[in-house]
């Protein structure tokens, strides 16, 4: 009788924490039309400026580099608006999220419509074991990692390197990876990547016209490079920190998965701009249609989530040492770590081989 009774106290717990969170963001979820608005413009207005300066430095490598770069980092403020537009939270209405998110994607290169299903699918499933593989980074247990097969085992340290990861992939990512719907996409979905890919060549026929195309495409690379490995990297940390959320899918809980498995990644002001404040990820996650211009207003509105430890830019590289997700300590753990595991269970099954053979001679 004992057991359903702290199941019950468990479930009203939960309940109540529930109906507090939701009424502390209902404020913060209403779309404000003059911040969204301004946010386009300061963003687009900005791109538009530094690749009009390229242009006017055409040939001065030394210049025009810095700003791909610089274009790069104004893609990736581009890229929240999208990843808003997505959630149908950055305006009020379907078709301006529609209209806006679309053109994000263009400059972006990231196909709308397939890009926010699958991006859904991630949010669903966040921190639940169960329901790993859809819009994350590939994490093992460290259970799965000792029985996997060499190559297997192979593919994952490959995929977890920091070069693969933050240089590679991105560039993958964005000029092949989404040039092709996944294998049972719906229609919908495979239609968003095939438009995006016609209207993608239009785009680079037309900015190769203006800058010439070999020095357009050098030029384009660094900024996707940069693009792509800073939102590689916002997305990892936010949800590669020690203490992260995993549970199986029975005890899979939607509010802690938010709270305690995305980070507060607590940036310089002039790097929360060009993130488009999506360092409050707890937040975001609790509540996806919290536009990221509200993002911070909600995380100072309230001591609730004051209690998710940041993580600043300094104390965010340690997230480099987390590979496996240790199912007994609860913790992200490196490889080091995975081999003490492996050894200490070496220890205790000879231990109990020993014992046995003994038991049996006496």
């Amino acid at each position: 009788m004992e057991q359903p009774q702290d199941s019950a106290a468990e479930k009203a717990r939960r309940r109540a924490e529930i109906k507090k969170w939701k009424a502390i963001v209902a404020e913060h979820q209403k779309p404000h039309l003059g911040r969204a608005l301004w946010q386009v413009v300061n963003t687009f207005g900005s791109y538009i400026a530094v690749w009009v300066l390229i242009w006017f430095l055409q040939g001065t490598w030394w210049a025009t580099l810095p700003l791909a770069m610089l274009a790069g980092a104004l893609t990736v403020r581009m890229f929240i608006i999208f990843h808003d537009c997505g959630h149908g939270s950055f305006f009020k209405s379907r078709t301006a999220n529609t209209v806006v998110g679309w053109f994000c994607g263009l400059f972006t290169w990231t196909p709308y419509g397939y890009w926010s299903s699958e991006h859904a699918q991630h949010h669903a499933a966040s921190g639940d074991l169960d329901r790993r593989g859809v819009g994350d980074i590939w994490t093992l247990t460290v259970q799965e990692y000792i029985e996997s097969s060499r190559w297997k085992r192979f593919a994952y340290r490959l995929a977890r390197n920091p070069v693969i990861l933050f240089v590679v992939a991105p560039i993958f990512l964005f000029t092949i990876w989404y040039r092709f719907p996944a294998v049972g996409s719906k229609p919908k979905e495979k239609r968003s990547v095939w438009l995006m890919n016609l209207a993608l060549v239009g785009f680079v026929l037309g900015m190769g016209w203006i800058f010439g195309f070999g020095q357009y495409l050098i030029l384009q690379l660094v900024a996707m490079a940069a693009a792509g490995s800073s939102g590689v990297w916002l997305f990892y940390v936010q949800h590669q920190v020690e203490a992260v959320y995993w549970e199986r899918g029975e005890n899979w809980d939607f509010t802690a998965a938010a709270l305690q498995g995305s980070s507060f990644y607590k940036l310089p002001r002039v790097l929360q701009w060009f993130s488009g404040n999506i360092g409050y990820h707890h937040i975001h996650h609790l509540c996806p249609s919290i536009p990221n211009y509200n993002l911070e207003r909600c995380h100072h509105s309230d001591p609730l989530f004051h209690e998710v430890p940041a993580i600043t830019l300094f104390t965010s590289f340690k997230s480099f040492t987390y590979r496996l997700w240790d199912e007994s300590s609860r913790k992200l753990v490196g490889y080091r770590r995975m081999n003490e595991i492996r050894r200490e269970k070496r220890e205790r099954e000879t231990a109990a081989g020993n014992a046995n053979k003994g038991d049996m001679g006496a």
